[in-house]
């Protein structure tokens, strides 16, 4: 899962960094690979703010001329197609827990990006929400 980001000069400052898909994550850098490092944190960090609202993440936009891709974390990428599916379905964790076996701390960890879970319990949570989860290789 990759989000396209735009590198604006700043005069003096360097390069601001922002996100149109997430508008929360903004950032700066004084060259574009500081810029792009800064850039990953800053999705990373917004990213809770959706976890933590139980809210929606946007999907990806086209990479457009200019900009470029900052990609998240599989570990991530997993968890934000399994909030998006809870609150497409208004799902709750506490329905995890009852109808998966977890106690309260492991349906916790499947939506905070930043815990492990185990993805063969992620699997299980999408197939109760009736979905599956795919790899490919490109």
């Amino acid at each position: 899962m990759q989000y396209p980001v735009t590198l604006t000069e700043d005069p003096g400052h360097g390069l601001i960094v922002t996100f149109r898909d997430i508008p929360e994550a903004i950032s700066q850098g004084d060259d574009v690979e500081e810029a792009l490092a800064m850039a990953e944190d800053a999705l990373l960090t917004a990213l809770e703010f959706y976890f933590e609202d139980m809210r929606k993440v946007p999907a990806p936009s086209e990479q457009l001329e200019g900009e470029h891709l900052v990609r998240i974390p599989a570990s991530v990428a997993v968890k934000v197609l399994l909030l998006n599916e809870m609150v497409e379905q208004n799902f709750s964790v506490g329905s995890m827990v009852h109808l998966l076996g977890l106690t309260r701390l492991e349906a916790n960890r499947l939506l905070d990006p930043d815990g492990s879970t185990d993805i063969d319990t992620i699997e299980r949570a999408l197939k109760l929400l009736g979905r599956s989860l795919e790899f490919s290789l490109k």
